[in-house]
């Protein structure tokens, strides 16, 4: 009996270090993710374009960021190195032209960040919205990787 019990517990243990393991990845991934973002932002706001997809602007939502390899082929990343992570975080700002705001400049931004391995990954995305001096953004996480 005391080693049934014994052996219950060292599986309970390697099951909560596995699950701290995998928190820790996606915290790390989320981080990146949204400094990155973050970052993509001020730079679009700046109008430096660092980042930005030099395409006609679109009238409805901008969808290059769903193609993997628009993705990789667009995106900068803003800081080189991201400590603790498999690769830096990348960003790619889509222009977007609003319907009903034609003075308005629209931005889809797009980050991913890393963790520990290339399955943690976070994405996550902002509308942002640069109408004179009022600035808009709006903050959605993406629930699943562009194919």
């Amino acid at each position: 009996m005391l080693l049934a019990t014994s052996a219950a517990w060292f599986e309970t243990s390697l099951a909560a270090a596995r699950s701290a393991t995998n928190v820790r990845d996606y915290l790390q991934a989320f981080h990146a993710a949204d400094s990155a973002l973050t970052l993509c932002a001020t730079s679009a706001i700046a109008s430096t374009g660092i980042g930005v997809v030099a395409s006609p602007p679109a009238t409805r939502e901008p969808t290059q960021w769903q193609l993997e390899a628009a993705f990789e082929a667009a995106a900068v990343a803003p800081v080189a190195v991201w400590p603790g992570s498999l690769r830096a975080p990348q960003c790619m700002a889509e222009t977007w032209r609003l319907a009903g705001r034609p003075d308005a400049r629209g931005y889809l931004l797009t980050s991913r960040g890393f963790g520990k391995t290339k399955d943690s990954q976070v994405w996550l995305q902002m509308e942002l919205v640069i109408d004179g001096d009022k600035i808009e953004r709006h903050w959605r996480r993406v629930a699943a990787r562009p194919f």
